[in-house]
């Protein structure tokens, strides 16, 4: 089996994986943050579970990417960059800011985005730096474009989205609070409708199986994490806004 074979059925893989995904966690809530509970094996600190699972979509793909033929060329570089802006930030900087002190999350969990981060980091790095083809025309094509334009639109939502949670916990003294602001008006979950959009863009401007595979997978994680999100709230707040919706604006 040559390795573009294999390079297709481990995104074959990773869809297959988005589909299990969301049909999971329609029945069952993912246990940690607010939706924590016992009986899902040993535990590590919230903080270096977070970093050992994300860790590989920073440096098992550098290491992926760099042996490429193409790693040095401009347009497989801006993906790089793009790629490493999302994942250094939400791998090294994003957990030191939250307020993690006694938290915990199951083993299980973090061994299931691990072992998932591993393999999505491999294709997608694989494909922009060996596997596909991405003159430096690409650079100019519309959909690189539009598609890089989704992306920091959506990492800018999301690292806003973020910030404005984390500011709401300071100082607090009884729990969670009611996120309130423009970027929650319509949302509950505006930093998870940011990542689907960042991985959106991802697909578009890579224009790949791969892209596409991790757009779904994140599509199928996030929204229904937003839709118990949603539901908490509004089970745990009797004034919470009747007008937010999920994760899409008027729509979910």
């Amino acid at each position: 089996m040559s390795e573009l074979e294999l390079h297709g059925w481990l995104v074959r893989g990773l869809f297959a994986a988005a589909a299990l995904t969301v049909i999971a966690l329609l029945f069952v809530t993912a246990p940690y943050g607010r939706h924590r509970r016992a009986g899902w094996g040993p535990e590590l600190p919230n903080r270096l579970a977070w970093i050992v699972m994300e860790t590989p979509a920073v440096l098992w793909f550098l290491a992926v990417y760099f042996v490429g033929a193409h790693a040095l060329e401009p347009a497989p570089l801006c993906m790089l960059a793009l790629w490493q802006l999302h994942y250094v930030h939400r791998t090294y900087v994003y957990p030191f800011r939250l307020r993690t002190t006694g938290k915990t999350m199951p083993l299980v969990v973090m061994a299931m985005a691990f072992a998932y981060q591993t393999a999505n980091a491999y294709v997608n790095a694989r494909w922009i730096s060996e596997l596909g083809s991405y003159p430096a025309s690409w650079l100019g094509d519309p959909r690189f474009v539009a598609g890089s334009g989704l992306f920091l639109c959506g990492f800018a939502l999301n690292v806003a989205a973020d910030s404005a949670l984390i500011r709401l916990r300071e100082g607090a003294t009884e729990g969670y609070r009611i996120p309130r602001g423009p970027l929650f008006r319509l949302v509950t979950c505006p930093n998870y409708l940011g990542e689907v959009l960042e991985w959106t863009g991802w697909a578009l401007l890579t224009w790949s199986g791969a892209g596409l595979a991790f757009a779904v997978y994140t599509a199928a994680n996030l929204a229904p994490r937003a839709v118990a999100n949603h539901r908490w709230y509004r089970e745990t707040f009797p004034d919470y806004p009747a007008e937010r919706r999920a994760l899409i604006p008027f729509v979910l």
